[in-house]
C-alpha cells in the first residue's frame, strides 16, 4: 500500500508582515521553524522512499527539518542540464540515511504577479478590495501577470501524475512538501473538489494530509481541512 504525504511549509518571513510572497523567495519565519518541527514529530512514523518540493526555500527548509528529526540526509537531485546533473548522476552512493529530494518550480506557489511584495492592505487601496478578493479567491481569476488557481492546477497536474502518483500506486511513501495552492491543486484532483470549493479550502497548519492508495483510488486517511479559508 502506497502512501502520499502533503505538508504545507511553515510560516515565512513574509507572512509576518502580510505580503503577498508568490515566487518570491523568502525562508521560515522563527514561527514557521517551529510549524515544520512540529509536523516533523508527526512525519517520524513514515519511511520514506523519496521526497519532492518545489524550487522555494521555505518548502525546503520545511522538508529539511522533517527528515532531519528522523535522522536522514536530503540529497537534492538536479534538473537535466543544471551544472551539477552529471556530477549527481556519477557521485551518488546512497546510503539508509539518505533520501532522493526532487525539485520543481512546478510545485512552486501559485504566482502573483504584480502583487508580489506588496502588502494585502495595499493591494486593496490600489485595486480595490472587491477586486483583490476575487482574485484571491476565484478559480479564474488571476492578478495582472499572475496565475489563476486554474492555471496553478494545470502546470501541477502533469507533474504530479508524471512524477509523483506512479510511485505511489507502487506501493512507496512518498512526501511532498509545498504550498497552500499548489497543494489545493493536488487534492483537487485526489478527492475530486470542484471549482467553486477548492478555493476555500483551509489547509491545516503543522498537519500533514496523508492519503493511502488502495483498491486503485486515493483515500485520505489522516488530516483534516475546512471549506472556510480565511483571508490571511
Amino acid at each position: 500500500m502506497g502512501t502520499l504525504v502533503l505538508v504545507r511549509h511553515g510560516e515565512s518571513r513574509w507572512n509576518l508582515d502580510d505580503r503577498f510572497t508568490g515566487w518570491v523567495d523568502v525562508p521560515l519565519s522563527e514561527n514557521g521553524i517551529r510549524e515544520a518541527e512540529r509536523v516533523a514529530r508527526y512525519c517520524r512514523q513514515f519511511e520514506y522512499a523519496a521526497a519532492f518540493t518545489s524550487a522555494l526555500t521555505r518548502a525546503q527548509e520545511t522538508l529539511l527539518i522533517i527528515l532531519a528529526r528522523q535522522d536522514l540526509t536530503g540529497v537534492f537531485q538536479h534538473e537535466d542540464g543544471l551544472r551539477h546533473a552529471d556530477w549527481i548522476r556519477h557521485s551518488n552512493r546512497p546510503s539508509v540515511k539518505d533520501i532522493p529530494v526532487y525539485i520543481s518550480a512546478n510545485l512552486n506557489e501559485r504566482y502573483y504577479g504584480s502583487l508580489q511584495g506588496l502588502m494585502k492592505s495595499a493591494a486593496e487601496r490600489k485595486y480595490g478590495k472587491k477586486q483583490v478578493l476575487a482574485w484571491r479567491r476565484g478559480y479564474t481569476d488571476h492578478p495582472p501577470g499572475g496565475e489563476s488557481l486554474k492555471e496553478t492546477q494545470a502546470r501541477v497536474q502533469p507533474y504530479l501524475m508524471k512524477n509523483i502518483l506512479p510511485r505511489v500506486r507502487r506501493g512507496e511513501s512518498i512526501i511532498v512538501a509545498a504550498h497552500g495552492n499548489t497543494l489545493r491543486a493536488v487534492i483537487k484532483y485526489l478527492e475530486g473538489i470542484s471549482d467553486g470549493d477548492i478555493a476555500c479550502i483551509d489547509l491545516p497548519e503543522a498537519r500533514p494530509l496523508v492519503y493511502h492508495y488502495r483498491r486503485r483510488r486515493f483515500v485520505r486517511v489522516a488530516g483534516e481541512y475546512r471549506f472556510s479559508r480565511p483571508l490571511r
